[in-house]
């Protein structure tokens, strides 16, 4: 791979895209379970809906020509699981025919699709049946993935079968905030096993009708760092949470195994071998410990009961409300924690909240710098997918203007686009397939000295501890 002193180039054969997911931007999806919650109110910012989101039911092909135009070769969008199965014995052909039309729309502009099956939302009537606590669920979802790439599979070649499986476990069956709004433990694990084994399902499902596919999913990954280096039990907490959140569904997928920390040992033979590909979603560090003071609740009751700390430092950027903080090196540690797996690696999502655009170019240039010191450390990153191309519906956040994630500011209400600095600076390394020198000098000139400061192939840079 060519490198220059003023030049971190990235391999010819790269793919540089964005993502999306169907319920964000595609407008009235009347008949899954996160529309149903936002009619019923409590689970999304304000009591705000979806609605027309930014209507790509009806022209996405406009935001495909901005892709284009950026100079991106490569897009991830999902498939509404809904819309295509509006009930358990029947299918809805012309939105099968629309996906088509997508899919065909972005081949059409030199843009590889990557299908996301399952992202987040489920039909109503399955969340009637108990969603992904009742067994028959992996059955649902295999019937459903064979309909869909049967379709498809002469057009996409990368299949995504689930995203983040341990956010839906975590936030809709042991927070709460999600729905169905769960807080039981023992849900939480119903859950995890289930979604596992529908991966493995679609996994195999998908190489039985087309053994040349590329099959993985998008897992969710966080830097877990201790909150005082100097407590042990802090270390030991980190690495905890490190294994079950980051970790456990993977090696699942891997190894057919899943332990959880100082318990049960899951076997999940099927689901052994099937990652073809690993998409790593990375946004963001949370510090993590024991409150000392709580934990002594054991021998002193009227103490407050939560024992453990998750949070943010002083003097650290971070992100609006309780979103953690902004670290880039993260990036290039995650990618070589999860570099044993042997497997090639796309960075499914990436990306900030940020309304007025004043850290985003700096966020990708400095998050593009670390995965390209990956890559020259031979840890196979293929492609690189920002998050996102567009504003749009933002889960609990819905609307919130704190959470704006797109290059391209979206009007809800007119529909208009208008497009952010960023964008820019993201096409530039798209079409020049480099982070350059003279583009930092542009668009942050403080960056320079960290980024070009020695001759990266003579010298490889050391992650430094912030």
């Amino acid at each position: 791979m060519q490198t220059h002193l003023d030049s971190l180039c990235f391999p010819s054969s790269f793919r540089w895209g964005t993502a999306t997911s169907s319920h964000q931007v595609e407008g009235h999806q009347y008949n899954n379970n996160w529309w149903a919650a936002e009619k019923a109110g409590g689970f999304v910012y304000q009591d705000q809906q979806s609605g027309a989101a930014c209507d790509w039911w009806n022209r996405a092909e406009e935001d495909f020509d901005r892709m284009a135009a950026l100079g991106l070769n490569a897009h991830r969008m999902s498939i509404e699981w809904s819309r295509v199965q509006p009930a358990p014995d029947r299918w809805d052909d012309d939105a099968l025919a629309r996906y088509q039309e997508m899919v065909d729309a972005l081949l059409e502009r030199d843009i590889e699709p990557m299908i996301t099956l399952h992202h987040f939302t489920e039909p109503l009537w399955m969340t009637a049946q108990g969603s992904w606590e009742n067994d028959e669920s992996v059955g649902w979802f295999e019937k459903y993935v064979h309909r869909v790439v049967t379709l498809l599979s002469d057009k996409v070649t990368l299949w995504c079968t689930i995203n983040e499986p341990m956010v839906l476990v975590g936030q809709a069956y042991l927070a709460g905030i999600w729905p169905p709004g769960q807080k039981s433990l023992r849900s939480s694990i119903d859950v995890g096993l289930n979604l596992t084994k529908a991966h493995a399902a679609a996994y195999h499902t998908i190489h039985g009708i087309n053994p040349s596919a590329q099959v993985g999913l998008a897992k969710h990954m966080v830097s877990w760092s201790p909150h005082r280096v100097w407590i042990p039990t802090d270390h030991l907490v980190a690495r905890m949470v490190n294994r079950i959140t980051n970790h456990l569904i993977l090696d699942a997928a891997a190894t057919g195994r899943a332990r959880l920390p100082f318990g049960k040992t899951y076997h999940i033979k099927q689901a052994a071998n099937t990652l073809d590909w690993l998409g790593i979603n990375y946004y963001q560090r949370y510090r993590v410990g024991i409150k000392i003071r709580n934990f002594l609740r054991t021998f002193f009751p009227s103490l407050p009961a939560n024992i453990f700390y998750q949070g943010t430092k002083p003097g650290y950027q971070k992100g609006p409300g309780s979103w953690g903080e902004i670290h880039p090196e993260g990036l290039f540690d995650t990618l070589r924690a999860v570099a044993h797996y042997g497997r090639p690696i796309y960075i499914t999502e990436n990306g900030i909240p940020d309304r007025d655009d004043k850290n985003r170019p700096r966020f990708i240039i400095t998050h593009l710098h670390q995965l390209w010191r990956a890559i020259e450390e031979a840890i196979p990153v293929k492609g690189y997918y920002h998050w996102s191309l567009v504003d749009n519906f933002e889960w609990a956040e819905g609307y919130n203007p704190d959470f704006r994630f797109g290059l391209f500011g979206v009007d809800i209400e007119t529909q208009e686009r208008t497009p952010r600095p960023s964008s820019r600076v993201y096409g530039e390394i798209c079409r020049s397939n480099s982070l350059t020198q003279d583009l930092v000098a542009r668009y942050d000139p403080e960056l320079v000295p960290q980024i070009f400061r020695v001759d990266a192939s003579k010298e490889p840079q050391q992650t430094e501890a912030t």
